[in-house]
């Protein structure tokens, strides 16, 4: 039960997050690993920091590949 509870509440995290604009950092990590294994992931600050400014600031969206 606790089990199902914490994969609700993960999910419903991810789903806030998307619905203010931030991906999920376990997507990206999980996306940088898979294709681009020569880079290392940045840091979820780093990665929180790079979105919001992405989003205010005009940069554009997350594309990498």
């Amino acid at each position: 039960m606790f089990d199902n509870l914490a994969k609700a509440g993960k999910y419903l995290g991810q789903a806030a997050k998307l619905m203010i604009g931030i991906p999920d950092y376990d997507t990206y990590v999980q996306h940088i690993k898979l294709t681009h294994p020569e880079q290392t992931p940045m840091t979820y600050e780093e990665f929180f920091k790079e979105r919001q400014e992405a989003k205010y600031s005009g940069k554009g969206g997350f594309k990498c590949c």
